[in-house]
């Protein structure tokens, strides 16, 4: 079993890559783990407060659970992942049933932050792009898909998306064994890390 760890800023194009990846392997010998669905349960909160937490900080993150998960589908046992909504900003009631594959690709922002879980990623990769890109697909996103308006998008990566970015997410691109310069399609860094599995995959067989 191969572990990908791919991080990267809000808007990078992490998304990108991993469809990029996803194209070349079989559907049957890879699953994705998407960081974002690992976000704290918010039961407890109302949904004024839960529009105030800083998401873009590794405390909203259920790092526990995650690394549970993961240990477990390395285990090759099969876990029901978290289904989270960004327009209630909680869990829904439905899991999505994940089985263990040959490959596992683990994606998402914050996931070079926790120490535990860094360690079971046997390939690290992080997606790099321009602030000023980044930040305009984080806001056709949120406006598209989650229900956000511009004024709320631009405050919010004014107080908490650009400082998070700057304190949690850049510094871990020390981490990376490989970093994807997103700003153009680069064929070169994505053909090596489909290369890597892909030898993985021929040794399994």
């Amino acid at each position: 079993m191969l572990v990908i760890g791919i991080a990267g800023g809000t808007g990078s194009g992490k998304t990108t890559v991993v469809n990029q990846i996803l194209n070349q392997i079989t559907p049957d010998e890879v699953c994705v783990i998407s960081q974002d669905s690992y976000y704290n349960a918010t039961d407890d909160l109302s949904y004024t407060q839960r529009t105030k937490i800083n998401f873009d900080h590794p405390k909203s993150i259920d790092f526990t659970l995650l690394v549970k998960h993961l240990k477990a589908l390395k285990n090759n046992e099969v876990i029901e992942q978290p289904i989270y909504s960004f327009v209630s900003h909680n869990r829904v009631k439905d899991t999505l049933i994940t089985h263990p594959r040959k490959v596992i690709i683990v994606e998402g922002i914050l996931i070079f932050n926790n120490k535990e879980l860094l360690d079971l990623f046997d390939i690290k990769v992080f997606v790099h792009a321009d602030a000023d890109e980044r930040l305009i697909r984080r806001m056709t996103r949120d406006i598209k898909e989650r229900g956000r308006d511009m004024d709320e998008v631009l405050k919010r990566y004014r107080e908490t998306l650009k400082p998070m970015h700057e304190q949690f997410i850049e510094p871990t691109k020390n981490f990376a064994d490989i970093i994807i310069p997103n700003d153009r399609y680069n064929t070169v860094a994505v053909d090596i890390v489909r290369t890597i599995i892909n030898e993985k995959l021929l040794k399994d067989v």
